[in-house]
């Protein structure tokens, strides 16, 4: 059974920094990806940051780019999201996501929530002024 459990979320200001982390377990593939999505209240779910199982594909929103990296460690299974320059608007929920149904979507690491397969619970961020 497919899990994906993130954690470190929390309360910070505006310009400092978190990072998220994204274990996940119950599955053995060959090719997916991981990404992170984000949902503030009465707003859509959006696509944030991506990654490919191989971590040569990565792919990220333009509101985050160059404030946040995501990387993976194989050995722990868990991808990480740093998050720096935080901003009011980057709270929200942050959920990761598993994507390996969609060949295509995985080789061009697609922030598309409609194409990820498993979804975990989330973790929330806040960031205040």
């Amino acid at each position: 059974q497919v899990q994906l459990v993130e954690s470190g979320g929390g309360l910070v200001q505006a310009g400092e920094s978190l990072r998220l982390s994204c274990k996940y377990s119950g599955f053995m593939l060959d090719y997916y990806a991981i990404g992170w999505f984000r949902q503030a209240p009465g707003k859509e779910r959006e696509g944030v940051s991506c990654i490919s199982s191989t971590a040569d594909i990565t792919n990220y929103a333009d509101s985050v780019r160059g404030r946040f990296t995501i990387s993976s460690d194989g050995a722990k299974n868990t991808v990480y999201l740093q998050m720096n320059r935080l901003k009011p608007e980057d709270t929200g929920v942050y959920y990761c996501a598993l994507l390996y149904s969609d060949y295509d979507s995985i080789t061009s690491c697609s922030i598309s929530s409609t194409l990820f397969d498993d979804w975990g619970q989330g973790t929330q961020v806040t960031v205040s002024s």
